[in-house]
């Protein structure tokens, strides 16, 4: 069955968050983040598939290395709260094969360039099927930056872009939302699946008979990793288990209809 995951994060700094240690975690990759003096070294992370940066055309070519390209972003951001990337994390269809999800990656990736004229560093992580995931959860951490680049220079824009901010941000996000509904379907109909996904809520696709689960964050997503539970994840769990049962029974109300 496939699934739908879209969400939209922030790296900032008023969380005490580095964008270079961000990018060495999603790589699995060691980098020296300038503005703390300080190594990141995650060489030993397992499960990285895949890694690549994208960028608009014009883009000096020093910013496609991951290192500079982080390191400008932190010197570029003088606040102490400084906003310093954006990420969508998603979810493939568990249908999909390594090839076909680069490929659904790459086209993500592209539009994402295209509509916003940001960079983009992107990861394809596996499951961590030893901490208690689901084996099929392949995902991917998109981190872009705040800023476009400037079209006659190559380099970053002196004003950030306004298309996740606060009067713009919630229909932006919406939008993206249902765009990767659309991407997911179509490489699910490429790849010659039957199954589909809905960026909708429950109570929009007239399924009020299935539970929404609670959004787990990264603290819990990392306990569970490691074997721990959680109330929240116990709780996900069995509602996941409930809305199996509530699929199957609602299945088998529909054949009997027919």
């Amino acid at each position: 069955m496939a699934i739908y995951h879209f969400s939209v994060k922030t790296i900032s700094r008023s969380d005490g968050r580095s964008a270079v240690a961000a990018a060495a975690y999603r790589a699995a990759e060691k980098l020296t983040c300038d503005y703390y003096g300080k190594e990141q070294d995650y060489t030993k992370k397992s499960g990285v598939e895949h890694t690549q940066i994208y960028a608009p055309e014009n883009t000096q070519e020093e910013l496609l290395d991951r290192q500079t390209l982080w390191n400008t972003v932190e010197k570029s951001e003088r606040r102490k709260d400084a906003l310093l990337g954006r990420e969508f994390e998603i979810a493939f269809p568990s249908e999909l094969n390594a090839q076909q999800r680069q490929a659904m990656l790459d086209e993500l990736c592209h539009d994402l360039v295209k509509k916003h004229g940001v960079i983009v560093d992107a990861a394809i992580h596996a499951p961590h099927i030893d901490g208690g995931s689901d084996e099929r959860n392949y995902h991917a951490h998109i981190m872009f930056t705040t800023r476009a680049i400037d079209p006659e220079n190559g380099g970053f824009s002196a004003k950030k872009y306004r298309d996740f901010s606060r009067d713009n941000g919630t229909q932006t996000v919406c939008d993206w939302r249902e765009d990767f509904a659309d991407l997911c379907n179509k490489h699910l109909e490429l790849a010659g699946f039957d199954e589909r996904v809905d960026h909708r809520s429950y109570a929009d696709q007239n399924k009020d008979y299935l539970e929404p689960t609670t959004h787990e964050g990264p603290a819990v997503t990392a306990m569970r990793r490691r074997g721990i539970d959680t109330e929240i994840s116990l709780n996900n769990d069995e509602i996941k288990l409930r809305n199996a049962d509530a699929i199957e029974r609602h299945e088998q109300i529909i054949k009997g209809l027919d």
